[in-house]
């Protein structure tokens, strides 16, 4: 049974997960915004390669710092989104919910900071 709070709530444990963040890491993360919405997108789905019936709790989308370089300096900033409602669904409870809220955070940042599936796999965060 989904585990459901009020967007207020689901915001705050948003703002929990990266308060807790060390910090080396927590300097970069004024760097990109993070967007709690509902849900994704169609586009994004399709972005990632899934259907629209298909969960997806998170998505970085921008240019990972160990790519940047000058070149870049014209293109908007990298964004992570998180996806409530997806999170919700794969929750049976509030323990579970924060420890998914989290996991997600951490797993988006490290696409920012240029860890792949396979790297975020091997640290917990898959």
């Amino acid at each position: 049974m989904p585990y459901h709070v009020s967007k207020g709530k689901f915001a705050s444990l948003v703002e929990e997960a990266l308060a807790d963040l060390p910090e080396p890491f927590a300097q970069y993360i004024e760097e990109v915004p993070v967007d709690v919405r509902e849900r994704p997108t169609l586009k994004q789905l399709k972005s990632v390669g899934l259907a629209e019936d298909d969960l997806l709790m998170g998505l970085y989308v921008g240019i990972p710092l160990t790519e940047k370089s000058v070149l870049h300096s014209g293109q908007a900033p990298g964004v992570i989104y998180i996806f409530q409602e997806d999170i919700e669904l794969v929750c049976d409870s509030a323990e579970e919910l924060v420890r998914e809220v989290r996991v997600t955070v951490l797993h988006e940042l490290g696409h920012h900071f240029g860890l792949d599936e396979d790297d975020l796999a091997r640290l917990g965060y898959g």
